[in-house]
């Protein structure tokens, strides 16, 4: 795959996270318009649905998530899935611009982490090798024993999970759903990632719709998104989502980076191609600083969201502070009204 592809693929992953990012802003906007004609979508109600705004925030979302998909297609998924942070600095940044929310100094600091580690991502991310058939990539993942080990152990721990320690400790402990949803999630890029590259071979002439490899990859991704999307709601249900969401997006993330790792071996195809220029692993400082521009996104990620939490708690510290002012100031008014009418009584 060659660097064309790589700027394409940037270039998608990017106009996804702004999307996604602005689509949170618009379908928020839209929830606060219809509460002034309904219930809220909070109590149950569905008076959003007629809010015009709320579906623009909806295909924004829609064309995010599509920009994203044919992303896979053109760029390595180690380079994609990291990019996917540039939305919650997107996000961050318009509500404090649109929503009013407070960005404090933490969260600015996070969305700066975010953007110096998606750059150092951008720049030392491996290229893949062209594919002509998804045969190929098939192919790649069962003669590939390091990754059929992985895959194996995602399905058993996920079916142990699931049936034996969800149901018990599912309520109580974070990691559990979590785990499940980025796991599970890693195959559902990978399926996506064969999806994608299925089609983009079709629309260049090679058609590969007859081929049942592709059809392999969407019952892929069609079980692994619903098992991914089911769990998630579970977890954002039942624990704060300040917490939920960088959790997620830690390990969601960790887990596709290594499961991309294990089928495409992009950086051992670099050092194999640089082969005559470079010295043998010439590829472990790329890989290294990768992983740092990782972990340097992954320290923004949860910088950004407990200062979102910390903005809330700086709100309603604000709001109960202002109420009891409100409360001592009236019962001083009382105090002060009635203290006439005792004087008159002592003076009886």
């Amino acid at each position: 795959m060659d660097n064309r592809d790589n700027r394409i693929g940037v270039g998608l992953a990017l106009s996804s996270s702004a999307f996604i990012g602005l689509s949170f802003i618009v379908k928020k906007k839209g929830l606060i318009r219809s509460r002034a004609s309904g219930s809220s979508a909070g109590d149950g109600g569905f008076a959003y649905l007629r809010e015009w705004l709320w579906w623009v925030g909806l295909l924004t979302m829609v064309a995010g998530e599509a920009a994203n998909f044919i992303a896979y297609a053109f760029a390595p998924a180690i380079l994609v899935t990291p990019l996917g942070a540039l939305s919650v600095i997107i996000s961050a940044v318009l509500a404090s611009w649109l929503l009013k929310e407070r960005l404090l100094l933490l969260g600015k600091l996070g969305c700066a982490m975010c953007i110096v580690g998606s750059t150092v991502i951008v720049l030392n991310a491996p290229e893949e090798k062209e594919v002509s058939s998804v045969s190929e990539i098939t192919d790649q993942m069962f003669d590939n024993a390091p990754f059929l080990g992985y895959a194996v152990c995602v399905i058993l721990l996920s079916l142990y999970l699931i049936f034996i320690v969800a149901p018990k400790h599912g309520k109580r402990n974070i990691f559990v759903n979590i785990t499940i949803c980025s796991v599970v999630g890693s195959l559902s890029v990978i399926g996506v990632k064969g999806l994608g590259i299925a089609l983009k071979l079709t629309l260049q002439g090679s058609n590969q719709l007859g081929n049942a490899s592709t059809w392999g990859f969407v019952a892929m991704v069609a079980v692994c998104i619903m098992t991914q999307m089911n769990y998630l709601n579970k977890a954002l249900d039942t624990f704060n989502t300040a917490l939920v969401t960088p959790i997620y997006y830690v390990l969601f993330t960790t887990c596709t980076i290594l499961a991309s790792a294990l089928l495409f071996r992009g950086w051992t195809q670099q050092a194999a191609a640089d082969d005559d220029n470079c010295p043998a692993g010439s590829s472990a400082p790329a890989l290294i600083t990768c992983l740092c521009g990782f972990l340097t996104i992954c320290g923004g990620v949860f910088l950004l969201h407990k200062s979102r939490e910390d903005a809330a708690e700086l709100t309603r510290t604000r709001d109960d502070d202002l109420v009891e002012l409100i409360n001592q100031r009236a019962v001083s008014d009382s105090m002060q009204t009635h203290a006439p009418f005792e004087q008159d009584e002592h003076a009886l």
